[in-house]
């Protein structure tokens, strides 16, 4: 008897395993936390864990959603692990379900906060005393928080529709993670312009891939990253049924919410790069459509069949010379040609002379970007040959290759043959190495020069000795100059092949092709510490501005920088960087033109031609607030901007600000929270961590904000030294008016509409002071900013304004704070 109870106990046991619902019952609902200092650990004796056949879910806050369509459907946040590819836990949103006796179904992930970095048994999540939610790992590493310090929060809840919120005492939402989008979008959750979701390397691995989708202001744009970013479709979102759209009051821009009857319904871009709309089911998701499948074929996607397989009618295939040699690639897995091809012989700028192309006719790329056009298919190819960068010329025609255009990639994703229903036709050609070009079938090594080596070397060595002696003497005394120029010119050489690195992200422009451009320099806009910047237009119309850098020394780092950064991001309120020369010592920027200049122009100047009123002040200010918003938290890489100033915020014919000059921004991990650096911006908008020789993070950023925001609420300089010396610096007649309660008193008196709309004027002058906190950490996010200039959150109020007297003013008045101590730009901070 007491073997078949075992026996029985066994069988049950099994029959539990092959099932996809867990061992634990849930039943009541637990949605709050509305402790401060709580922490969650996470093991099963601590947490409520569900197992499942390949995952271990341990719940923090759940709930229930009585009024969805599936009356089981509930949803909540906790600790998950995927046996499938680790024991590592993420922390996440998800859907569940249950049957009528309280088993959980396997849960349905729709939000990760540590993609990166995931984290192990043990590990907690708090709610720190100051309202920060914080993920750390067992030894105490820090993995991920919301920054929402100093905030007034008072505690956490999970919503009905997956949405993890941390509220104030009067319930107001301060952060949600539906504002942080990953590859998700759940029903009832709003996009706004610039806002990405970024898919996964895998359906089982969470870790942000290579493909993002980007909402602009009437498309999702899909991108794979690279250097630049290739676009590989952009899809109107007014096709899409399950969205509506609305405008925030107090904006211009167009917000975009995903609405449907079916809360447990979803759109994800996956892996793959397709947007697909599913809808969660007991333990399944089910497809309900492949959006984007009326624009784009599978072959079109640029992961379809890996780096260089050639798709064709769902078919992968490495790419193969005219005679059908297979030699140049191989495929990396026998058994999944969708992983794509490798070069058997890497591509080698030492010997060029061996580059040939491989002919693939009627093969395409999914993203093209003519970089010259009307030529003929061999003035392509020679491009391509020219351009060491260059893997890939992309040639399109419609009638004969005499006329077409021709793309250059610098990267080569998944290619596709042409279907015969385009309305061009497309030739493809490869860079290859031809090893069959070299003496005796390979490349020239060390080994067979060595032993003329051993022969010269010492010679060499003796005959350069005597040659250095005369020339340190005939340099030190009669060509100093000469020999710094020198120097300077070999390190601009070394710099410029930095630069080739990102040829083509933007475009790489000729410096012939510049000064055709610009007339040749003849119409100057402007000047500034590091060079000039000349108006001009392109053939087809296209309005530029030319930023020359004239001087070696920072302004090549800053060219350098600038490049590499803004060509690298993409976001409505951040000025477009459309190419750059740089051919020897020319270091020259293209930009797309901002008609109105820069900001200081409009809110300095006492012409009544350049005052703006109340609601253009207001729009720029939320502009400039949405960029930094995109750089701190919406980057692959949060960036700091580091030189917010009027002069670099520049305005286009409607006054959009668009924020510019990144020949400062540095890079800082995800992982990171601050950065190590010397001192750069510009006096009187540096924030006190710089003089006090911490360590900075993106608050600089945020303290710089704040200044601009009192300068154009006040039409005056922070640092005027026009004024009284007690009404010197703004923010000491800030303080002093705060404390009396007339704020009012310093709004900009000389324009009318200014003076109508003063009660809001303080309010916007209270939100600079916000930003203004001797303390960083107590100053808010640029996202906590948006809202609260959008009026979806209120702001702390601060009593104490003794913090606005930390400003650094120790610098000399006609220095600004760089990397070298050189001034920066003037008035000349990006274009005009």
């Amino acid at each position: 008897m007491g073997l078949i109870v075992s026996e029985l106990v066994i069988l049950n046991l099994l029959l539990l395993s092959s099932f996809p619902f867990s061992v634990y019952s849930i039943n009541e609902d637990f949605r709050s936390a509305n402790n401060l200092s709580t922490v969650w650990t996470n093991n099963d004796s601590n947490l409520k864990s569900i197992f499942t056949f390949d995952s271990v879910l341990r719940l923090v806050l759940y709930t229930y959603n009585n009024s969805a369509n599936v009356p089981e459907l509930g949803s909540g946040c906790g600790f998950y692990r995927n046996d499938k590819i680790s024991n590592r836990y993420y922390f996440v949103i998800v859907f569940f379900t249950t049957n009528l006796k309280g088993w959980m179904y396997s849960p349905q992930v729709l939000w990760t906060a540590n993609r990166n970095n995931s984290v192990s048994d043990n590990a907690t999540l708090e709610l720190t005393s100051m309202g920060d939610l914080v993920l750390k790992d067992v030894d105490g590493s820090l993995v991920w928080s919301t920054n929402t310090s100093g905030l007034s929060i008072v505690g956490m809840k999970i919503g009905q529709t997956g949405n993890l919120i941390l509220h104030n005492a009067e319930n107001t939402i301060i952060w949600q993670s539906f504002d942080h989008p990953t590859d998700t979008w759940i029903s009832g959750q709003h996009l706004t312009v610039g806002q990405r979701l970024v898919a996964s390397v895998s359906t089982f691995n969470p870790s942000p891939g290579s493909l993002y989708m980007v909402l602009l202001n009437d498309s999702f744009s899909a991108f794979v990253d690279s250097n630049p970013p290739q676009m590989y479709v952009s899809y109107e979102y007014k096709k899409l049924t399950t969205t509506t759209i609305e405008t925030r009051k107090g904006t211009r821009d167009q917000i975009l919410v995903f609405t449907s009857r079916y809360t447990a319904q979803y759109i994800r871009l996956d892996s793959d790069g397709h947007l697909r709309l599913y809808h969660y089911h007991y333990e399944r998701e089910d497809l309900v459509e492949d959006i984007m499948s009326d624009e784009l074929r599978d072959c079109a996607y640029p992961t379809f069949c890996g780096n260089y397989g050639i798709c064709s009618d769902g078919q992968c295939s490495c790419p193969k010379g005219s005679n059908r040699d297979p030699t140049y690639f191989q495929q990396l897995n026998v058994t999944q040609s969708s992983l794509g091809c490798n070069q058997t012989t890497p591509l080698s700028c030492t010997n060029p002379q061996y580059h040939v192309l491989l002919d693939l006719e009627y093969v395409d790329y999914f993203s093209f970007i003519p970089v010259q056009s009307d030529i003929d298919i061999e003035s392509c190819k020679q491009a391509c040959l020219r351009n060491c960068s260059c893997k890939a010329a992309v040639f399109r025609y419609s009638h004969n290759t005499s006329h077409g255009n021709c793309s250059l990639a610098n990267n080569i994703f998944s290619l596709m043959r042409n279907t015969g229903k385009e309305d061009y036709d497309a030739t493809t050609f490869i860079k290859v190495q031809d090893t069959s070009l070299a003496p005796h079938g390979k490349f020239p090594t060390d080994k067979s020069t060595n032993h003329l080596q051993r022969i010269l070397v010492p010679t060499i060595s003796v005959l350069s000795l005597l040659i250095v002696f005369g020339l340190c003497f005939v340099f030190f005394f009669f060509r100093k100059k000469n020999v710094v120029g020198s120097v300077e010119s070999a390190q601009a050489d070394r710099e410029h092949d930095s630069v080739d690195q990102v040829s083509g992200n933007p475009k790489r422009f000729s410096y012939d092709e510049i000064k055709s451009a610009t007339g040749n320099f003849n119409k100057r806009l402007g000047g500034g510490g590091f060079g000039s910047v000349f108006g001009g237009s392109f053939d087809d119309g296209t309005k530029i501005a030319v930023k020359c850098l004239e001087h070696l020394g920072q302004g090549r780092k800053e060219f350098l920088a600038e490049v590499k950064t803004i060509g690298s991001i993409h976001h409505v309120n951040l000025v477009r960087l459309l190419g750059f020369c740089a051919e020897h010592s020319r270091n020259i920027l293209v930009y797309e033109h901002m008609c109105n200049g820069s900001l200081d122009k409009w809110i300095f100047s006492r012409h009544q031609d350049f005052i703006l009123d109340w609601s253009t002040r207001r729009n720029i200010i939320l502009d400039i607030a949405k960029g930094l918003s995109y750089l701190h938290e919406e980057c692959q890489k949060r960036i700091i901007h580091l030189d917010i100033k009027p002069q670099n915020i520049l305005l286009d014919s409607k006054f959009n600000a668009r924020i510019s000059d990144f020949g400062l921004a540095r890079f800082i991990d995800r992982d990171q929270s601050q950065v190590l650096t010397t001192l750069r911006g510009t006096r009187g908008y540096l924030a006190p961590e710089w003089l006090l020789n911490r360590r900075i993070s993106e608050k600089v950023d945020v303290y710089s904000f704040g200044v601009v925001i009192l300068e154009i609420m006040c039409g005056r300089k922070n640092l005027d030294y026009s004024q009284d010396e007690e009404n010197e610096c703004l923010l000491h007649l800030v303080k002093k008016k705060a404390e009396e309660d007339h704020l009012v008193d310093i709004v900009d008196k000389q324009c009318d509409d200014m003076l109508e709309h003063s009660e809001e004027a303080v309010k916007i002058i209270k939100i600079a002071i916000w930003c203004l906190q001797g303390d960083c950490s107590k100053r808010p996010s640029m996202s906590m900013v948006v809202k609260v200039l959008e009026g979806v959150m209120d702001m702390e109020n601060i009593s104490d304004y003794s913090f606005l007297t930390l400003t650094p003013m120790e610098l000399p008045r006609e220095v600004n704070a760089s990397e070298s101590a050189a001034p920066l730009p003037s008035i000349l901070s990006g274009p005009r």
